[in-house]
């Protein structure tokens, strides 16, 4: 996906935004699934979005749409994009994701990270102890799961959380935790 995502310097030069799952009526409205904390921001009127495959993957040939107008539905969105007007104009769009280019993305609160910043990472116990490096971050509840890979290959879950996660320094790529007792030897 660092290919596809366009990967320059320190990070990609584009973020998956949204999956649309399937057409929605007949008057060339969509279905997506918002993979944003800030939908209503990414999917406002007037934005360019690109559209990949269904694999997640943004091709050689780049397509991209202008979004017309968005409105909330169940758990999503409708989106309608400008000059797709039926649903067999959109029939084509069903499962492919939706990508926007970092520097259109909102500014990052104080203390927020893009998950992608998070791979690689080197993770300590506050006490210094190297516990291994994050290999994919899981969106569960109540809490996100960061999946630790130590040198020596176990595998650790730890809670995304404040209670455990002490300090995140996405440039120097280095988390602190704080695991309670036993979580380490899981």
């Amino acid at each position: 996906m660092a290919d596809a995502a366009g990967q320059e310097g320190d990070g990609p030069r584009h973020l998956i935004v949204g999956h649309v799952t399937k057409p929605h009526g007949t008057k060339g409205e969509v279905f997506v699934w918002p993979l944003t904390d800030r939908p209503e921001l990414t999917f406002e009127p007037g934005r360019e979005v690109l559209v990949g495959d269904t694999e997640g993957e943004l091709g050689p040939e780049i397509e991209s749409l202008v979004i017309e107008r968005t409105r909330p539905f169940k758990r999503g969105l409708l989106v309608k994009y400008e000059a797709l007007d039926d649903r067999e104009s959109v029939d084509a769009l069903a499962g492919r994701y939706l990508w926007l280019a970092v520097d259109e993305l909102s500014e990052l609160e104080e203390g927020e990270v893009f998950y992608h910043q998070l791979l690689g990472a080197e993770v300590v116990t506050a006490d210094g102890e190297p516990v291994g490096t994050v290999r994919e971050v899981y969106e569960t509840m109540p809490a996100h799961l960061l999946e630790v890979r130590s040198a020596s290959g176990r595998t650790h879950l730890i809670p995304f959380s404040e209670r455990i996660v002490r300090e995140v320094d996405a440039a120097a790529a280095r988390i602190v935790i704080d695991p309670p007792a036993g979580l380490l030897e899981l």
